[in-house]
């Protein structure tokens, strides 16, 4: 089993940054992929970023590459989401997902990101 906790949402106006982490407990060596998702009322779940837990492949949705980065700390269980130029429809709940060769079928509670025109 893993367990996952996000920190660092918060709210920040148009065009500014903010750098989420989520911290990982248990099995961690099991870990396939980890990745960030973000969901707001009325619309379905979507895929932000993904890493792979060895920190050698990432990949991004087209809606925030480029203005987005994810990254890991090899030394430790964290990954991180640095959100830089933010926008308005950036807001949303976003929660870290951890693939243990099933898909993501671990999840954090999430962290709000709350965007100002």
């Amino acid at each position: 089993q893993v367990q996952l906790v996000e920190s660092g949402g918060g709210l920040v106006q148009a065009g500014g940054s903010l750098r989420l982490s989520c911290a990982a407990a248990g099995r961690t060596f099991s870990i396939s992929n980890m990745a960030w998702f973000r969901q707001t009322p009325g619309k379905e779940r979507e895929f932000v970023a993904r890493i792979s837990w060895s920190g050698l492949t990432t990949y991004y949705s087209e809606t925030v590459r480029g203005r987005f980065t994810i990254s890991r700390d090899l030394a430790n269980n964290a990954m991180y989401l640095q959100m830089n130029r933010l926008r308005p429809e950036d807001a949303a709940v976003y929660h870290c997902a951890a693939d243990l060769g099933l898909g993501y079928k671990t999840w954090g509670q999430g962290t709000q990101v709350t965007v100002s025109s």
